[in-house]
């Protein structure tokens, strides 16, 4: 199998812990080619006289994955090539989602018009924003709140006392508050401030949620994968008083089974994600709340594996041959 995998830049990446480095490992272990480009790279021509008429294409790296950390790939060739002449395609670029990760998805289903094999699906991408994608659930999610409106914000922060407020744009905990009424049921001193700051003074829309206690016992990150979730989740801890488990955020990351309520949230939301071309999912789970859905590229393969020894990689390279 030729694989290409669009990418933030291959010299960027952590050899200790990532997710797409995993991909690639395994991917060349089966004997597939492996090659990586940027979405900056990924350019179309065509038109009504003009000298080239598509396809999608993009200047790719054919690279061989090395054993060593620093470097753990050898460049091979550089090619300008099409899209569809690979396998499959994965769009695993990192998030922040802005107008460039929107232009690139569009790109990319040009590209399946003109039969490439993207996973995940470009539309798909679009149509699932990682905090809003779990409204369509409101069976499994805490107590929310999607608005702009300053007295909505306030009303729902006075009626649930302990709340956690954050951007629909952010990752990796950034920008995430918890606000608690204080004696009496007065309000946080610092309502206003960070009401005011993340809204924008009403011009930019936010999440509130009732805060969940069990966060203590972690952030749980369950991969969904072919519409399964994988039998091991990975639980961030928060560490030194935070009250965020991202591991960007200093959160401690601990492989453990899924619990009956874990499977039970990922069986529920998989096939339906899985039927709408999203092959690898990262759902969030605090207690036995679902509080986001990651689609863009979800992560903590390489810390599930290495803790419980289920090979993430490899069940998901088995998902990608079984579709391409």
């Amino acid at each position: 199998m030729n694989l290409l995998v669009v990418a933030d830049p291959l010299e960027a990446f952590n050899p200790k812990k990532d997710s797409t480095l995993a991909m690639l490992r395994e991917a060349q272990r089966r004997g597939d080619a492996v090659w990586a480009c940027e979405p900056r790279h990924l350019h179309w021509a065509g038109g009504a006289g003009a000298a080239q008429a598509g396809p999608v294409r993009a200047l790719c790296r054919h690279i061989q994955v090395l054993d060593a950390a620093k470097p753990w790939f050898s460049e091979i060739e550089q090619v300008e090539r099409a899209l569809h002449d690979f396998d499959a395609v994965l769009m695993r670029k990192d998030p922040p989602f802005d107008s460039e990760f929107f232009y690139a998805t569009h790109l990319l289903e040009q590209a399946e018009r003109e039969g490439a094999r993207v996973f995940n699906a470009p539309r798909a991408l679009r149509d699932h924003p990682e905090k809003l994608a779990i409204l369509e659930w409101p069976q499994f999610i805490p107590a929310t709140l999607v608005s702009r409106d300053m007295a909505q914000l306030r009303a729902f922060a006075a009626e649930h006392g302990d709340i956690i407020v954050k951007p629909l744009d952010g990752m990796g905990g950034a920008g995430i508050f918890r606000l608690r009424a204080g004696a009496g049921g007065s309000p946080d001193v610092n309502l206003g401030v960070v009401l005011e700051t993340l809204t924008d003074w009403g011009r930019r829309s936010i999440m509130a949620q009732r805060f969940i206690p069990e966060i203590a016992q972690g952030d749980k990150r369950v991969l969904i994968i072919g519409g399964e979730p994988v039998p091991f989740a990975l639980a961030r801890i928060p560490q030194h008083g935070e009250t965020r488990g991202n591991l960007a955020a200093g959160g401690l990351g601990v492989a453990q089974p899924l619990t009956a309520s874990d499977r039970a949230i990922g069986e529920a939301l998989g096939p339906t994600l899985a039927a709408r071309g999203l092959l690898l999912v990262g759902i969030d789970i605090i207690g036995e709340r679902l509080t986001e859905i990651n689609v863009t590229s979800p992560t903590c393969f390489v810390e599930i594996t290495q803790q419980t020894g289920f090979d993430v990689a490899a069940r998901f390279l088995d998902a990608l041959q079984a579709q391409s």
